[in-house]
């Protein structure tokens, strides 16, 4: 039978050198937090209920995050180094099988890194196997200090000030995550002491204490060292998304999506693109947005949580947040599309319109120069340049209803609650304040007055004078 595999990960810092008042796994890399990426890994090599997170500063927020994968969380409310959080972990795990420890700031380790860290674990009759790594320049990584005489067995981990010369030569660094043998581990992680300088517990020790039990600790060597990068400051956090953007990008690319200048542009890793779509320089594609085949979206664009079908065009300078697009749409350039929006097939939304909670319906317009909040419009409305739907009395919203074939006219103000029947036509300049029938002319404007020679009048009395 399988051994179950368990899974810690050790997120309870602040993270003191990120400058910030945010616990470091709450900081977005590739538009998760920190800790999201994580989760998502350790969830390839056990479920949700064998996976613990150990939480402390803002544990709070990060219970949150975490809470929608169903993944457990135990406080460390102290936190006195990665040895003492592990234990934290000790009645939350079973103490039979594999146990992996991860850290919720390396987010770019992979699942499939993790299935091949339990198979190398599971294979061996090791303690404990550690993922390793070679880097150019260690300086600041614990050195992994084999036995000469079986490669693959670690005899120390010596952390960078406690090395001598000779092993500050070594290249080969620890990462720090590790799959161990949960009994014999937690048979002697209470050997574990206390660092005399800063009296913390880590877990690197716990290499000495199996070695001096007289079991085996492996080495795992991945060849790329990104997988293990860890975050520290905001500059290797920015470091860490720009391997995140450019990951997705070429990802896109190589299933069919043009992307100009992929290096301007931001797409979220849960970003979804179809075939022959093209997406100019600078625009942003963040969060779950759904864009379908041969869209364009323009530059500088901004989609958040979007849903676009095929053959929708974004022009260029367009805000979208949480709204649904059909099929041949066009929106832009310069529009703003607010939570809630829906726009319907073939529709277009033009420059400076902006759309709050509205529906408009298959084939209408709105080009130019309109409000258009909490309002829902039929197909083949046209809506003229300057109209505003006025929703807000001051306490509630209400509501606008516009029904198939209706013409607004140009700088119209529709005072909700209102409705306008089929085929209605609405005089320009017109304000609203009452439903207007199916098929009728509605005007709400004073009468024009005409003074004839007027303006000469007036300039010769000015000269005068």
């Amino acid at each position: 039978m399988t051994k179950p595999t368990y899974v810690a990960i050790l997120a309870a810092g602040l993270g003191t050198r990120m400058k910030s008042q945010r616990a470091k796994v709450l900081h977005r890399a590739g538009g998760l937090p920190l800790i999201e990426h994580v989760v998502r890994a350790g969830l390839r090599i056990a479920p949700p209920e064998r996976i613990v997170v150990v939480v402390g500063y803002q544990a709070h927020i990060v219970r949150e995050v975490i809470a929608p994968y169903g993944v457990k969380a135990v406080l460390q409310a102290q936190q006195h180094g990665t040895g003492d959080a592990v234990r934290c972990c000790r009645d939350q795990v079973g103490h039979e099988g594999h146990l992996a420890v991860l850290y919720g700031d390396c987010p770019l380790l992979s699942g499939e890194t993790l299935e091949r860290l339990v198979a190398a674990q599971a294979g061996s009759e090791a303690a404990a196997t550690v993922i390793t790594t070679t880097l150019a320049d260690p300086s600041g990584y614990g050195r992994i200090v084999r036995d000469p005489t079986a490669d693959d067995t670690v005899l120390a981990i010596v952390e960078q000030k406690a090395a001598t010369p000779q092993q500050r030569e070594i290249r080969e660094i620890n990462s720090g995550i590790y799959c161990f043998r949960a009994e014999l581990l937690w048979a002697h992680i209470d050997a574990l002491r206390p660092h005399p300088a800063s009296g913390e517990y880590y877990l690197t020790d716990i290499v000495e204490i199996f070695r001096s039990a007289g079991l085996r600790v492996r080495a795992m060597h991945l060849d790329d060292p990104t997988e293990v990068l860890g975050i520290n400051t905001r500059v290797e956090l920015a470091g860490i998304d720009r391997i995140f953007r450019r990951r997705k990008a070429e990802e896109l690319m190589l299933s069919g999506v043009t992307i100009e200048y992929p290096e301007t542009v931001t797409i979220d890793g849960g970003a979804e693109i179809g075939m022959d779509t093209v997406v100019e320089p600078f625009a942003r594609i963040l969060g779950r947005s759904r864009i379908g085949s041969n869209c364009r979206i323009g530059a500088h664009a901004i989609l958040e949580a979007a849903a676009l079908g095929n053959d929708v065009e974004i022009a260029p300078f367009t805000l979208i947040n949480h709204c649904v697009i059909e099929r041949g749409a066009r929106v832009g350039p310069f529009a703003r599309l607010r939570p809630d929006s829906h726009i319907g097939e073939g529709a277009e939304v033009g420059n400076f319109v902006e759309l709050k909670k509205t529906r408009l319906g298959p084939g209408s317009k709105a080009r130019h120069l309109a409000y258009l909040g909490d309002s829902t419009i039929g197909s083949g409305v046209n809506v003229g340049a300057g109209t505003i739907t006025c929703n807000y009395d001051g306490v509630k919203k209400h509501e606008t209803h516009i029904e198939d074939g209706v013409f607004v006219g140009s700088n119209a103000t529709l005072v909700a609650p209102l409705r306008l029947g089929q085929g209605s036509y609405i005089g320009a300049g017109s304000v609203i304040t009452e439903d207007v029938p199916a098929g009728a002319l509605a005007l709400g404007r004073s009468r024009q007055v005409t003074k004839e020679d007027w303006a000469r009048r007036r300039k010769e009395n000015q000269r005068r004078e």
